[in-house]
């Protein structure tokens, strides 16, 4: 096995369109993690403490501050907002599309940009961060669907990837941002790096009316010839191209036949093993957040600073720059070790870190070579997480679900990722602060993150299919098949759904098996082969997307 990833030499035409593409949408993210980014800076902005207090005076530095309850309230309420975003998502992609839906959903997003830009007190504030996080989520939800339904399988782990990359970049630019303008002393400070985000919205919008619908959306919708057409504009093939009409009969056939197993409603998605799979999913998504990842992106500048690290600022951006390279070698890596060994490597490397944080952290909190620690294997957490549990969990759970409840399925996985986000962003200032009604945990805090990464060990394990190479109708084929999650890497796809839909309406197989149907299908090519009397007419393979 080589070291470049390559495009196979039997697929023909040019995977560059739906690469490029897939990477634009990404962008999407850099309003996920810029919007993420830019709070924890902000809070800790003296002009924008002074401002927004409303009479608390902060313990460690007796300036004006908002208090803990409405720290917490500001920064978790935008996921809340992005929760029920995520939950939207469904509705919004398949009734308007994935593009026009992304478009739609960067408008809520710039209203809610509109009203943070106004605030000047926190009703407003708390109201603008609530319809930000609304568009976000939205977002957050359409963006590694779209990716999913068009990107090449054999790169199609990094393109979904680049969705992290690009969240990375976004935190990465906030901290900048926030480090040019903290310490002007008007409404600036907080204003500019909220205001900035019109920039990517604006990118986003543009160029989204400008890309391509879908094929598969098309397919769902019954739209086969403008199916064929965004086909065709991805893989730069004409619409009349044997390998891309066979491509397209066989996303037909396979929807049809998930179609003849039962409706597409939300109760669906909680049945057979589609049901299996949503639970992955939302386990996995609950579990990203659950390392402990947006404490050190939320409140990772107050808690430096607590910890007696001065220019805590600079910390975060040097933080920020190590979550974006750190993410890159993730993206080559989730093609070449596939799904399953990278979430573990990234698993038990965080697990590490986390307890020899929380361990130095609580045995010497006060010394220097203390601080030295914690931001040291702080960096190496974030390292870990960047390669493997950030672009992964989106990689993964976009490859997840047959194409009829997709949108539904992928926006209640999403949905999970944003509630953990907010039950963590809402109860971190309890938790890690001093003062009455609080945890005072400090660098314990790491204790739990760590103890839910060693529960990501075996969630992997246990859960997590390697579907490195497999199309997404492949994916089906092998939940229907293999039982067993550690048994899935040993999988190889061997089902046509062009030939088994043509097989059950032939023999009336409505109710029968896969493998009953493929068997027969399998008989039915053997036959063709005698009568025809040469090899090719009756080995037709599953087609490779």
């Amino acid at each position: 096995m080589g070291i470049m990833i390559k495009k196979p030499a039997d697929v023909p035409g040019s995977a560059a369109p739906a690469i490029l593409i897939g990477l634009f949408v990404a962008f999407g993210g850099v309003l996920f993690g810029y919007d993420t980014g830019t709070i924890g800076g902000i809070l800790a902005m003296p002009f924008w403490r002074d401002l927004f207090s409303t009479g608390y005076e902060n313990t460690e530095d007796g300036q004006p501050d908002v208090s803990p309850s409405e720290s917490s309230l500001i920064v978790s309420i935008l996921s809340a907002g992005t929760f029920f975003g995520a939950l939207a998502a469904a509705p919004m992609a398949d009734l308007l599309g994935r593009r026009l839906g992304m478009i739609a959903s960067t408008g809520v997003f710039t209203f809610g940009v509109i009203l943070q830009t106004a605030a000047t007190a926190i009703p407003l504030f708390v109201a603008g961060r609530f319809w930000a996080g609304f568009g976000v989520g939205l977002i957050s939800a359409i963006i590694p669907l779209y990716q999913s339904e068009t990107a090449p399988k054999w790169i199609r782990g990094a393109v979904v990837g680049c969705y992290q990359l690009a969240i990375t970049v976004g935190l990465l630019l906030a901290a900048i941002v926030n480090n040019g303008t903290k310490d002007r002393n008007d409404t600036g400070s907080y204003r500019i790096p909220i205001a900035v985000q019109f920039a990517w919205a604006i990118i986003v919008v543009v160029g989204m009316l400008i890309l391509p619908e879908t094929p598969r959306y098309f397919i769902k919708v019954g739209k086969k010839d403008k199916a064929a057409k965004a086909l065709s504009r991805l893989r730069r093939l004409d619409v009349d191209h044997p390998a891309l009409v066979e491509e397209l009969a066989e996303v037909q056939a396979n929807h049809e036949y998930e179609m003849s197993l039962g409706k597409a409603s939300y109760l669906d998605c909680f049945k057979g093993t589609v049901g299996k799979r949503l639970m992955t999913g939302c386990l996995l998504q609950s579990l990203q957040q659950l390392t402990g990842v947006n404490f050190i992106f939320y409140y990772g500048t107050s808690f430096f600073n607590n910890s007696g690290i001065t220019n805590s600022f600079t910390v975060s951006i040097i933080t920020g720059v190590i979550n974006v390279v750190s993410t890159l070698p993730g993206l080559y890596l989730v093609e070449k070790w596939g799904r399953r060994p990278l979430l573990l490597f990234g698993a038990v490397g965080m697990f590490v870190c986390q307890y020899i944080v929380a361990i130095a952290g609580t045995a010497d909190p006060d010394s220097p070579s203390t601080n030295k620690v914690l931001v040291a294997f702080v960096c190496i957490y974030i390292f870990f997480f960047a390669s493997s549990w950030g672009p992964v969990a989106w990689v993964v759970t976009g490859e997840l679900f047959p194409l009829k409840v997709r949108a539904k399925c992928l926006s209640m996985t999403t949905a999970s990722n944003w509630l953990l986000n907010w039950a963590i962003a809402y109860a971190t200032p309890y938790m890690v602060n001093g003062g009455e009604g609080n945890a005072n945990l400090g660098s314990k805090v790491f204790f739990v993150w760590g103890g839910f990464c060693l529960i990501c060990c075996f969630f992997v394990w246990g859960l997590i299919y390697e579907t490195k190479g497999l199309s997404l109708e492949q994916v089906d084929e092998l939940y229907a098949k293999c039982s067993k999650a550690w048994q899935s890497k040993a999988f190889r796809p061997t089902v046509s759904y062009a030939e088994v839909q043509d097989v059950r309406r032939s023999v009336g197989g409505r109710h029968a098996s896969l493998a009953d149907i493929e068997a027969d299908a399998g008989r039915k090519r053997s036959m063709a082969h005698v009568e025809g009397g040469n090899g090719y007419g009756g080995e037709k393979a599953a087609y490779q997307v």
